[in-house]
């Protein structure tokens, strides 16, 4: 259940990530997912070693250092994808 619980933060997080990024995003889903998912580790890592990974009611900060990751790896991974499609077509 866990996996799967990843998979879905994993696509809230990039879908957000992709709506708050300006312009438009050439990412497919799946890689969109992927990085959702790895920055909702990351935000949990920072949130961790900030020490507000465990708070009483809802984790507000961790899920906004889930977020900001996931906008920064979307933004990276958009700009990643796009220079290696536009290499593989000028070949």
């Amino acid at each position: 259940m866990g996996w799967l619980w990843a998979i879905i933060v994993g696509l809230v997080l990039g879908l957000i990530a992709k709506a708050i990024i300006p312009g438009k995003q050439h990412l497919p889903l799946w890689l969109t997912v992927i990085l959702g998912m790895i920055g909702g580790i990351a935000g949990n890592a920072i949130a961790r070693a900030a020490g507000v990974d465990a708070t009483s009611g809802i984790d507000w900060w961790r899920h906004v250092f889930q977020l900001v990751m996931a906008i920064i790896l979307v933004g990276l991974g958009d700009r990643a994808w796009t220079a290696a499609r536009a290499d593989r077509r000028s070949a």
